[in-house]
């Protein structure tokens, strides 16, 4: 059995070919820059194996109501070019496999769920930190989807008393995204993340934020598992950080598990997605 994963990103896809044991086979990474480079890039590489699955997960917002005409497509991005793309489509037509869909969070938060750091868990919440930030939720096994997809990154949160920054979010502005995400840590601290690890007040304010919005996951989803995966949390640093600002803010409100079991970084690291992808385009072999 081969197998096909796609991780589209916002700035690169990642494609890999693997077996039913979640062996990588082979790689390749590719820019992000419009559909028909990109894809054609990512149709070549499948092109040269004759997979029987093909799972993907995409940035979004997409299409995954199966009874919708436009399932399939990435929707209302911010990335113009890939507005209202039938991506699902174009796989089909170049491949013609059967394809698995969902957000890129959701398939990275799947690949956590049976093989990372939720492995053993029945319900696992995923998080990625990064240029964007989204969720997705897996309960007994089941990516939860109800109208669309959730999005996570968007929920509205307090500001910090000291903080002046604005948000760089075009639709909210000073959601969580437009506050905690990489591009805004970057915009209100005038360096990347990574190039600010031993600045303590940069990552107790990214803890505020995250904190605020696990509390409200927590209390609407409780779920047995949070992961925090992206660019942002391989600072390590920040973990502690996060677990204290939840302590205090949630203040007992209802029980938890032990917040170092709770509130946990990858266990996949940077394969979460396209492991995620492999699982899920297996799955779909079983109907």
């Amino acid at each position: 059995m081969l197998l096909g994963s796609i991780e589209a990103g916002g700035t690169k896809f990642i494609a890999a070919v693997g077996d039913e044991h979640m062996n990588i086979i082979d790689t390749v990474t590719v820019p992000t820059t419009k559909p028909d480079e990109t894809m054609e890039q990512i149709s070549n590489f499948f092109s040269r194996y004759h997979l029987d699955a093909l799972g993907v997960g995409s940035f979004g917002p997409i299409d995954v109501d199966e009874k919708s005409q436009t399932f399939g497509y990435i929707t209302s991005t911010p990335k113009s070019f890939w507005r209202d793309y039938n991506f699902v489509g174009y796989l089909k037509q170049k491949l013609n496999v059967p394809v698995a869909w969902t957000t890129d969070v959701n398939a990275a938060g799947y690949g956590e769920y049976l093989l990372g750091n939720a492995s053993g868990t029945e319900s696992c919440l995923y998080l990625t930190i990064g240029t964007g930030i989204g969720g997705g939720f897996i309960n007994k096994g089941q990516i939860l989807n109800a109208f669309s997809h959730p999005e996570m990154g968007h929920v509205f949160i307090k500001r910090h008393p000291d903080d002046t920054f604005e948000g760089i979010c075009p639709f909210h502005k000073n959601c969580l995204e437009g506050m905690a995400s990489g591009p805004a840590v970057e915009k209100r601290w005038g360096k990347k993340g990574a190039e600010l690890a031993d600045q303590s007040f940069v990552w107790e304010l990214e803890a505020y934020y995250l904190a605020q919005a696990l509390i409200s996951y927590t209390l609407i989803l409780r779920p047995e598992r949070i992961i925090l995966g992206g660019g942002l949390m391989k600072q390590k640093q920040i973990f502690k950080l996060i677990r204290n600002e939840f302590h205090a803010m949630l203040n007992d409100y209802v029980e938890v598990p032990d917040l170092e079991t709770y509130i946990q970084p990858v266990g996949l690291n940077d394969q979460a997605g396209i492991i995620g992808g492999l699982l899920l385009a297996k799955n779909k072999l079983k109907g």
